[in-house]
């Protein structure tokens, strides 16, 4: 069931269903993406990331 298949039609439910989905898709990338880039920022400053200062 997906938008790209022949069989796919603009429901009510499925309108929603998908809506949630990518938003919490679109959550769940938001903080690898930050949680990667904070870590290679920390990585190439050398810090440990236990320096509570």
């Amino acid at each position: 069931m997906f938008p790209f298949s022949f069989e796919w039609t603009w429901e009510t439910t499925r309108m929603v269903f998908m809506g949630g989905l990518w938003y919490a898709l679109g959550i769940l990338g938001a903080g690898m993406t930050y949680c990667i880039l904070k870590a290679a920022i920390d990585a190439s400053k050398g810090t440990q990331g236990n320096s509570h200062h």
